[in-house]
């Protein structure tokens, strides 16, 4: 008789009688008792976070779970008003579209900040004045190659995104600054030396530095960050539902659209990708 294969797996698995989840028993040890931040965490790490983690973690979450009428939040509301029945299609379109320049910078800060961790010859710093070494050095080869700072700038908060101080006071806090938001808070400190302006440090930078910090894997950062956006997505369908926009945006598009040249035109400019737009 030919062996059955066998598929392993620490997750979830059912029987006639329980179900478990990360070798717990879903319904007595999980169910009422685990959050879903703290849930996630563990999903994603084979490991239970501790207060802290779990405390920084979601905090990030709340981050990045909304910030308007973003390309995110318009997609989602207009898939809804052409297909009413099909949620999962509009929370789909809205996430499909986080990408470089709005949502995916969490992602491209955390891989930027361990790239250039990984680089470093003869330890990390141990100081303010070695960190601040090391993140000018950074913005100067970032500068000569003729690219951007992922997480450096924002498109509204001009004068400093809100919830970059908080997430690294939190962090702070809980004994969770490691080097990623060491490395990230020291580029805020001296990139003005380089660049010859203030730029903020944005919201979805400091999230991927204290999720990197966090030791969550960097390939699933963009996860996470798409992770907090469906629910702000799910609220922005509850308000499309009790206050319609969608067909007035459509229409406003509808009603004023006009030929153009067919001869090639320069696009508006748009948020810089690696500079945060939106998350």
């Amino acid at each position: 008789m030919t062996d059955q294969p066998v598929y392993p797996t620490a997750l979830g698995a059912a029987s006639l009688e329980t179900i478990t989840l990360l070798g717990t028993d879903l319904a007595r040890d999980v169910m009422g008792t685990v959050g879903f931040g703290e849930l996630s965490f563990w999903l994603a790490t084979q490991r239970r976070p501790t207060p802290g983690e779990t405390r920084v973690f979601e905090a990030v979450l709340a981050a990045l779970a909304d910030h308007g009428f973003t390309p995110t939040a318009i997609v989602t509301r207009l898939t809804y008003l052409s297909a009413p029945d099909s949620i999962q299609g509009a929370l789909a379109a809205g996430l499909l579209g986080g990408g470089s320049r709005f949502l995916g910078v969490t992602e491209d800060c955390g891989r930027f900040l361990h790239d250039v961790l990984a680089r470093t010859d003869g330890g990390l710093p141990t100081d303010d004045a070695g960190w601040d070494a090391l993140a000018l050095e950074t913005v100067t080869a970032q500068r000569a190659a003729g690219r951007f700072v992922p997480g450096l700038g924002h498109h509204v908060h001009k004068q400093g995104d809100p919830r970059t101080p908080r997430l690294i006071e939190i962090a702070t806090e809980e004994g969770l600054v490691g080097p990623h938001l060491s490395l990230f808070t020291a580029i805020g400190r001296v990139h003005e030396q380089v660049l010859g302006k203030r730029l903020p440090l944005n919201g979805a930078g400091v999230c991927g530095a204290a999720l990197a910090d966090l030791g969550l894997p960097l390939e699933l950062l963009r996860g996470f960050a798409l992770l907090a956006r469906t629910a702000g997505l799910i609220g922005q369908l509850a308000e499309e539902l009790r206050h319609p926009v969608a067909n007035d945006v459509f229409l406003s598009v509808d009603l004023n659209n006009r030929p153009v040249d067919p001869d090639p035109f320069e696009p508006a400019p748009l948020p810089a990708a690696g500079g945060d737009a939106s998350a």
